[in-house]
């Protein structure tokens, strides 16, 4: 397991705080989808379960639903998950939820269903309309209880406070933020995932690797503790050790997953890093390279972690002038495999590794690869800078200007070369 030696020269030393929100059931296993019952049972026996349309003919979904009608469950299915969640399709589902009237949700799905299930959730209990949470800290109180199966190992969605959805009057996605949106458990079988397609388990196992990254790299924010907390409260002292042990899960095992897409055990270490992953930066946040993506995505209708997982090498190099993030990025070139003597051949190994795990797995290594014109590039800047929450957990200075000079390296290609390990 990787280790983090305490703060970098020039952190506070002794500057150990945090705030952690998870759900209250966390269960992570082969097999562990028996326990749905019995968690499903703490919040009702009324279940609206909201699915992506593929699980509908899918055995071990079949399977999951025959078990809980047996064990006397009334379930109603919610299969029409458009991607990307435009709003308007969110509406019709919160719809049919408040015809329907659960007392429980359960998402099984990729992001976008336990997106969609989180804004179903609140659209049932507080008034519409969705723009109305548009931001952080507005959701009034809790919301109907979730129970969220993940069926892709990358979004970490089960145990973050974030439902990201598309408005047609934004330029980009925009974002729920609020401790009421975290499910009330999650239940992570990584036999739900073996069946998802290699593009799916590249694109999502990157994300999560991005997370894991932003998230041990992410700025220290000091907490405010006699207000409201941000949702997402910059690095902490619970991040560090989960997000390197994510770094080192998929360093090991993503490339094989996507290879080898019945290997049980590179499934189930991709999928619990991803759950790491996704408890560390849903109490840190992430940083850059969503910023940049936000946009970016809008444009090409590219898949979200193929962007991230794009941009995050070239984010990273920008971030090699603060020595302090360099021994953040050294540490992730340890837990990739770096056996290099300094901080910077380290962090510099960081960035290869992570450009060869995109190369392997089929991730592009240029914006020009995915439709970007060079033309685009001061807009797209412009607009990542409106990300405000993103901006301001990044390690380094991020005005438009720094955010275009990443995008021009990443439109050309250019990443300076590893010195050594």
């Amino acid at each position: 397991m990787p280790t983090y030696d305490g703060p970098a020269e020039g952190e506070l030393a002794g500057a150990m705080s945090g705030t952690l929100r998870l759900p209250a059931r966390v269960h992570f296993g082969y097999g562990s989808r028996a326990q749905l019952n019995e968690v499903l049972s703490l919040s009702g026996r009324r279940v609206l379960a909201i699915v992506d349309p593929f699980l509908i003919e899918a055995p071990i979904f079949a399977e999951t639903v025959t078990r809980l009608k047996a064990d006397g469950f009334e379930v109603a299915v919610y299969a029409d998950i458009t991607p990307e969640l435009p709003i308007a399709s969110l509406d019709a589902a919160a719809s049919f939820a408040r015809e329907y009237g659960p007392e429980v949700i359960l998402a099984v799905g990729g992001g976008s269903a336990l997106d969609a299930a989180k804004a179903v959730s609140l659209l049932v209990t507080h008034e519409g309309p969705l723009s109305r949470y548009y931001g952080e800290n507005l959701v009034p109180g809790p919301s109907l209880p979730i129970v969220a199966v993940p069926t892709t190992a990358g979004t970490g969605s089960e145990v973050t406070p974030v439902a990201v959805v598309s408005d047609p009057e934004r330029e980009m996605k925009v974002g729920i933020s609020s401790p009421y949106l975290i499910p009330a458990a999650a239940i992570v079988d990584p036999e739900f995932t073996l069946g998802a397609p290699r593009t799916v388990t590249a694109f999502s196992g990157i994300d999560a690797l991005v997370h894991a990254v932003e998230s041990f790299t992410a700025a220290r924010l000091e907490p405010s503790w006699n207000a409201v907390l941000p949702v997402f409260t910059g690095r902490n002292a619970f991040s560090d050790s989960m997000a390197l042990r994510a770094v080192e899960h998929l360093g090991t095992s993503l490339t094989v997953a996507v290879g080898e897409p019945g290997n049980r055990q590179a499934r189930e270490e991709v999928a619990f890093a991803s759950l790491l992953a996704g408890v560390s930066f849903g109490a840190t946040g992430t940083h850059l390279s969503h910023a940049l993506q936000y946009p970016i995505g809008a444009y090409t209708k590219t898949p979200h972690g193929l962007g991230t997982g794009l941009l995050l090498p070239y984010v990273l190099q920008a971030c090699l002038g603060d020595p302090g993030v360099v021994e953040r990025i050294a540490a992730v070139g340890g837990a990739l495999g770096s056996t290099a003597h300094t901080a910077d051949d380290k962090a510099r190994d960081a960035i290869s590794a992570i450009v060869a795990i995109n190369r392997a797995i089929g991730v592009p290594a240029s914006l020009r690869e995915i439709g970007i014109t060079r033309e685009q590039l001061p807009q797209l800047a412009e607009l990542a800078s409106r990300s405000a929450r993103l901006i301001a957990i990044a390690p380094i200075p991020a005005p438009p200007s720094a955010l275009l000079g990443i995008l021009e390296h990443a439109y050309a290609g250019h990443l300076t070369e590893s010195s050594g390990s």
